[in-house]
Protein backbone atom coordinates (compact mmCIF):
# COMPACT_ATOMS: atom_id res chain seq x y z
CA UNK A 1 0.00 0.00 0.00
CA UNK A 2 1.43 3.46 -0.51
CA UNK A 3 1.34 6.21 1.86
CA UNK A 4 1.11 9.80 1.04
CA UNK A 5 3.30 11.56 3.27
CA UNK A 6 4.11 15.20 3.95
CA UNK A 7 7.06 15.58 1.51
CA UNK A 8 4.62 14.28 -0.88
CA UNK A 9 2.57 17.37 -0.17
CA UNK A 10 5.60 19.54 -0.27
CA UNK A 11 7.07 18.04 -3.62
CA UNK A 12 3.68 18.92 -5.39
CA UNK A 13 3.38 22.76 -4.18
CA UNK A 14 6.86 22.93 -5.03
CA UNK A 15 5.85 21.96 -8.49
CA UNK A 16 2.81 24.15 -8.57
CA UNK A 17 4.65 27.31 -7.21
CA UNK A 18 7.26 26.70 -10.00
CA UNK A 19 5.14 26.47 -12.89
CA UNK A 20 2.69 29.26 -11.55
CA UNK A 21 6.15 31.35 -11.31
CA UNK A 22 6.66 30.07 -15.33
CA UNK A 23 3.79 31.51 -16.26
CA UNK A 24 3.77 34.51 -14.37
CA UNK A 25 7.22 35.12 -16.41
CA UNK A 26 5.90 34.41 -20.03
CA UNK A 27 3.12 34.91 -20.27
CA UNK A 28 2.22 38.84 -21.56
CA UNK A 29 -1.72 37.95 -21.50
CA UNK A 30 -2.98 39.69 -17.90
CA UNK A 31 -4.90 36.20 -17.88
CA UNK A 32 -2.02 33.96 -18.30
CA UNK A 33 -0.66 35.97 -15.07
CA UNK A 34 -3.62 35.93 -13.10
CA UNK A 35 -3.87 31.96 -13.78
CA UNK A 36 0.06 32.40 -12.29
CA UNK A 37 -0.66 34.40 -10.26
CA UNK A 38 -3.58 31.84 -8.34
CA UNK A 39 -1.11 28.75 -8.91
CA UNK A 40 1.16 30.55 -6.64
CA UNK A 41 -1.48 31.29 -3.97
CA UNK A 42 -2.89 27.26 -4.43
CA UNK A 43 0.39 26.25 -3.55
CA UNK A 44 1.05 27.92 -0.35
CA UNK A 45 -2.68 26.76 0.61
CA UNK A 46 -1.53 23.11 0.33
CA UNK A 47 1.94 23.70 2.10
CA UNK A 48 -0.40 25.28 4.95
CA UNK A 49 -3.08 22.54 4.87
CA UNK A 50 -0.26 19.41 4.69
CA UNK A 51 1.83 20.99 7.57
CA UNK A 52 -1.46 21.43 9.54
CA UNK A 53 -2.57 17.57 8.57
CA UNK A 54 0.98 16.52 10.11
CA UNK A 55 0.98 19.07 13.18
CA UNK A 56 -1.21 17.04 15.22
CA UNK A 57 -4.53 19.03 16.90
CA UNK A 58 -3.63 22.42 14.82
CA UNK A 59 -6.43 23.48 12.90
CA UNK A 60 -4.08 26.81 12.52
CA UNK A 61 -3.25 25.64 8.72
CA UNK A 62 -6.16 25.12 7.62
CA UNK A 63 -7.98 27.78 8.39
CA UNK A 64 -4.95 29.88 6.76
CA UNK A 65 -5.69 28.04 3.61
CA UNK A 66 -9.29 29.01 4.07
CA UNK A 67 -8.11 32.61 4.17
CA UNK A 68 -5.97 32.07 1.67
CA UNK A 69 -9.15 30.51 -0.58
CA UNK A 70 -11.16 33.78 0.29
CA UNK A 71 -7.65 36.47 -0.59
CA UNK A 72 -7.31 34.57 -4.04
CA UNK A 73 -11.31 35.28 -4.57
CA UNK A 74 -10.86 38.89 -3.50
CA UNK A 75 -8.07 38.88 -6.10
CA UNK A 76 -8.94 37.52 -8.97
CA UNK A 77 -12.41 39.62 -9.12
CA UNK A 78 -10.34 42.81 -8.50
CA UNK A 79 -8.19 41.59 -11.24
CA UNK A 80 -11.03 40.95 -13.64
CA UNK A 81 -12.52 44.32 -12.86
CA UNK A 82 -9.11 45.90 -14.31
CA UNK A 83 -9.36 43.20 -17.18
CA UNK A 84 -12.27 44.18 -17.86
CA UNK A 85 -11.71 47.92 -17.75
CA UNK A 86 -8.18 47.78 -19.75
CA UNK A 87 -10.08 45.88 -22.73
CA UNK A 88 -12.70 48.46 -22.79
CA UNK A 89 -9.97 51.21 -23.40
CA UNK A 90 -7.29 49.22 -25.21
CA UNK A 91 -9.18 46.73 -26.78
CA UNK A 92 -6.90 44.20 -25.38
CA UNK A 93 -5.54 42.70 -22.33
CA UNK A 94 -1.59 42.14 -23.33
CA UNK A 95 0.15 43.71 -20.40
CA UNK A 96 2.75 45.64 -22.51
CA UNK A 97 0.02 47.93 -23.70
CA UNK A 98 -1.40 48.65 -20.31
CA UNK A 99 1.24 51.74 -19.80
CA UNK A 100 -0.91 53.45 -22.43
CA UNK A 101 -3.45 53.98 -19.67
CA UNK A 102 -2.04 56.24 -17.40
CA UNK A 103 -3.04 59.54 -17.70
Amino acid sequence: MFAVGLMHYVVLSAMLAGLGILVMVTKRNAIGILIGVELVLNAGNINWAAFSRYQVGDAGGVIAALFGVVLAAAEAAVAIAVFVNMYNNLATVDVDRASELSG
